[in-house]
């Protein structure tokens, strides 16, 4: 399983109306990522053939300018990330391709597709500081993955990290990072609610509207007005 092998059998999937994929989802800057012009179900039909594609050919595929390209590679890593049959050293090998390849995972899709598997799973019994580094990152990317890693945690009834994580990014000035806290603090919100509230209570005036929005979704209609309230005596 070659990377060109994975790119003639995308070819087969090529559709005009796809073309304008980038304009629509890539919010990047790097002047050279491209539409290839591709449904993303057939890019994650296409990556789940190639699943058991090796790390090298995985790297050569994240070399690509196409879009949708890196997207089949961060989903073969995903796949391979949760399949039982790996081992802990591939994981590991994982790890450590996301990490060093990130300048290739430059849109909010990429780390979505694979962080809480690739990172967070990885690194469910291990110490987590290389998530504060990244949440200090320049790269928002990185910072996107600090907070959604911790998706892994979160279904373990484990949201310390989350919530310390979001602290760091709560202030963030990339909207996709402020949407990531959002969300994430919303879930984490529901294992401990005591956790959020006080979040909330903390941060409620000064955090972007956008995280206000996602991490109060889903709180009942009192709690919802009472941090409204508070926002309006900003």
């Amino acid at each position: 399983m070659t990377a060109k092998e994975f790119i003639e059998t995308l070819t087969l999937f090529k559709n005009e109306k796809e073309l304008g994929k980038v304009d629509k989802f890539f919010k990047g800057n790097d002047g050279a990522t491209k539409s290839f012009g591709v449904k993303f179900g057939d890019v994650f039909t296409t990556a789940q053939e190639f699943s058991m594609m090796s790390l090298a050919e995985i790297n050569k595929l994240l070399d690509s300018n196409f879009y949708e390209v890196r997207m089949g590679a961060v989903s073969i890593m995903d796949f391979q990330a949760r399949s039982k049959k790996t081992s802990e050293n591939h994981k590991k090998a994982l790890f450590d391709l996301y990490l060093n390849r990130h300048d290739r995972l430059n849109n909010w899709d990429f780390v979505d597709r694979a962080a809480r598997n690739v990172v967070g799973e990885y690194l469910m019994d291990k110490p987590r500081d290389i998530l504060y580094k990244l949440a200090y990152s320049d790269s928002p990317w990185e910072r996107r993955t600090a907070i959604v890693c911790t998706h892994a945690f979160i279904r373990k009834n484990d949201v310390e990290d989350t919530f310390a994580i979001a602290e760091i990014l709560v202030h963030d000035p990339n909207e996709l990072v402020n949407k990531a806290v959002g969300s994430w603090i919303r879930e984490a919100g529901k294992k401990d609610r005591k956790k959020l509230h006080n979040f909330l209570s903390t941060y409620v005036k000064t955090m972007p509207p956008v995280t206000f929005s996602y991490a109060t979704e889903k709180l009942d209609p009192e709690s919802k007005l009472h941090y409204k309230e508070l926002r309006k005596t900003r």
